[in-house]
């Protein structure tokens, strides 16, 4: 899973400007198989299926109309009421209704698109003319699933039949249908694109709970990721930071006049909260633990000592391979005091009980 979460952001990346746009990762999960069965898909995944059961469900080297203009005729703009009193009437109108749709999938047929992405639905005649011209279709795609499968394909979306050109299609390797379980739940997976500047993290799990849990901490993991991007700077875990920093403060505090020291001493006390809180959630004594490597770090000036939780035998961080990112803990700091000065703002409290 971490690896799954390293090589979606590397894939998105923009490693000069040293930024990730989080809108290209997409999490995408389905109830149903093990949790193993998770895959990063290097393109998009749609939660849709190919509209006609006959159409072809794998398409090779696909060329994609990407449109917002639905499959049916042009209405009037005005109210309107048509009365159709005879046979001959309504096989005009149906002639006229097919000729439109005719013009519409050979328009898309010319253009030599070879599959279909309508952001709108279509009824079954332009249905079935679609499946007869052997042109397959999904239908009722959402308008940011539109605009991810353009950046991914290196399509432009087209608003109106008579635009569309072969310069505006989208390109992939490989587009598939694919059926899950026994309900026969049906996705479509869009891969080896063009651009593949979009990937979407294809989660599975027993449950629904699980899916979720899972699209949590695999978000969890690639903001992670995309701190290290942002900068690769790094602190060791383990409460080896907080204690360094918290011996750095309390030594600060014998420079400062006045009674602004016992602000940094209580400073430096709350750091230590920290690797109390972790040696108690690991089954270690708070108070022995902390003081044990408080006084090592003073004594062999390596800030790197921190609470041995997973009890690995030595309290090196570095050794233990413990580590957070520089941005992620500043960050932690900086709110926990905010949140401080917030409520040290507080000059009063109003009780309910005092009006009553």
């Amino acid at each position: 899973m971490a690896e799954m979460c390293v090589k979606a952001v590397l894939a998105v990346a923009d490693l000069e400007r040293k930024d990730v746009n989080m809108d290209l990762i997409k999490l995408e999960g389905k109830v149903g198989g093990k949790l193993e069965d998770t895959r990063l898909v290097h393109g998009i995944v749609l939660d849709k299926d190919i509209s006609h059961p006959q159409m072809d469900k794998e398409i090779k080297d696909a060329k994609i109309a990407i449109l917002t203009c639905p499959f049916e005729p042009p209405k009037p703009k005005t109210k309107h009421k048509v009365d159709i009193d005879t046979a001959e009437k309504y096989e005009q109108l149906r002639e006229c209704e097919q000729k439109y749709f005719s013009e519409m999938v050979d328009q898309c047929k010319e253009s030599g698109a070879n599959l279909i992405v309508c952001q709108w639905g279509f009824d079954d005649e332009a249905n079935h003319l679609l499946m007869n011209h052997k042109l397959p279709a999904i239908r009722w795609v959402g308008g940011v699933e539109l605009e991810l499968l353009a950046i991914a394909t290196g399509g432009r979306i087209v608003p109106r039949f008579k635009e569309l050109t072969a310069a505006k299609l989208g390109s992939a390797g490989t587009v598939k249908e694919v059926s899950f379980g026994t309900t026969k739940d049906k996705m479509v997976v869009i891969e080896d694109c063009a651009n593949s500047k979009a990937v979407t993290i294809f989660i599975r799990g027993g449950n629904k709970m699980m899916v979720d849990e899972v699209k949590r901490s695999l978000h969890d993991a690639i903001c992670v990721a995309r701190n290290l991007i942002r900068s690769n700077r790094i602190v060791y875990g383990g409460g080896s930071a907080e204690i360094t920093c918290s011996l750095a403060v309390e030594k600060a505090a014998n420079e400062v006049p006045g009674i602004e020291q016992y602000a940094f001493r209580a400073f430096a006390d709350a750091l230590e909260a920290v690797p109390i809180a972790l040696a108690e959630n690991s089954g270690l004594d708070p108070i022995e633990s902390l003081t044990a490597v408080k006084s090592r770090q003073v004594q062999e000036e390596n800030p790197y000592l921190g609470i041995d939780c997973n009890e690995e035998g030595t309290n090196d961080m570095k050794k233990q391979n413990v580590f957070e990112t520089m941005i992620g803990k500043r960050q932690q700091v900086l709110l926990a005091t905010q949140v401080v000065k917030m409520i040290l703002k507080i000059d009063d409290v109003i009780s309910p009980a005092a009006y009553q």
